[in-house]
């Protein structure tokens, strides 16, 4: 460990989809010694390389990379499993004197990792299987009789955060809200954070985007689907509705050709780097650096300098 701190150095690389994140992560790595770190709730998955935009297989060889295709298909990975996960690559490149870099655009697992988690007990079975039936409108309308600080705080079509809501209410008895304010094992006082947020001008990110999705087409996308496909997954698995994966579906089920599919999947792809573009402005702490792509240069000697 350099410097006088005890402390765990970790750099967080953040932004928004193709923003250019993991090639500034492993040009920091390069310089620092560090030990990748992904952050990223698509990446975690096995079945999925290309589609995700994962490091390849030579970048992964070169460089120290941690929690990247390491979770089953058939598993859905929890914010709260990553975090544990995180914390313990963070503690082991520790250990070895060496810089932890998380990188990745999931900002539920930032917060988990950094914050930590509400101690919900384990919800109803019956209750949960109830309330996914639900439409998200008659949810959302119960969901306002019974918790309605969270109905007001939740978008009306978030079918997600509102199904969680309600079913926390339900099970527990106490709001969700309630529980977040109990939070426990976030590592924020335990570690030297050095964070960094992309933002790069739409334009150029929205291009990325698309150039993305058709190189995708062209390094074996297709048949990494068809193999996922092949396994026959549950449909809700998180490794299921990952962006690329309905569209290539359509496509390999004949309801569309290839350039709808192209299309299709780089419009679903602007949307949510657009979402997470959002996410990345507001949600984090105010004095985060975030910056434009002319800036990468600049701020990959700033980050390394912290990390030193």
């Amino acid at each position: 460990m350099r410097g006088n701190s005890t402390k765990a150095r970790v750099a967080l690389i953040a932004g928004p989809t193709a923003s250019g994140k993991s090639s500034l992560a492993m040009r920091i790595a390069e310089r620092t010694g560090g030990v990748i770190v992904n952050a990223d709730s698509a990446q975690v998955y096995r079945d999925l390389r290309v589609v995700t935009a994962r490091p390849s297989a030579a970048e992964e060889a070169a460089l120290p990379h941690r929690l990247f295709g390491y979770v089953d298909g058939a598993d859905a990975c929890s914010a709260a499993r990553w975090a544990g996960d995180a914390r313990a690559e963070i503690a082991a490149a520790h250990r070895e004197g060496r810089p932890a870099i998380l990188v990745g655009g999931t900002g539920l697992y930032h917060r988990t990792l950094l914050d930590g988690i509400a101690p919900i007990p384990e919800i109803d079975a019956g209750i949960r299987t109830e309330i996914r039936a639900l439409p998200v409108a008659d949810a959302h309308a119960a969901l306002q009789r019974e918790d309605p600080a969270s109905a007001q705080r939740l978008n009306p079509t978030d079918t997600s955060r509102i199904a969680r809501a309600l079913e926390v209410i339900r099970s527990t008895g106490r709001p969700i809200g309630a529980w977040q304010r109990e939070k426990r094992g976030g590592i924020a006082g335990e570690i030297r954070l050095a964070p960094l947020i992309l933002l790069p001008d739409r334009d150029w990110l929205y291009e990325r985007c698309d150039r993305r999705f058709a190189d995708m087409i062209e390094s074996g996308a297709v048949d990494e689907v068809r193999r996922l496909l092949d396994r026959g997954l549950d449909p809700a698995l998180p490794v299921m509705r990952a962006i690329g994966v309905p569209e290539i579906a359509a496509f390999l089920a004949g309801d569309t050709d290839r350039d709808e599919t192209v299309a299709a999947a780089a419009q679903a792809t602007r949307r949510y780097a657009k979402r997470q573009y959002t996410w990345f402005s507001n949600q984090p702490p105010a004095d985060w650096p975030r910056i434009s792509e002319s800036e990468y240069n600049d701020f990959e000697s700033f980050i390394v300098t912290k990390l030193l």
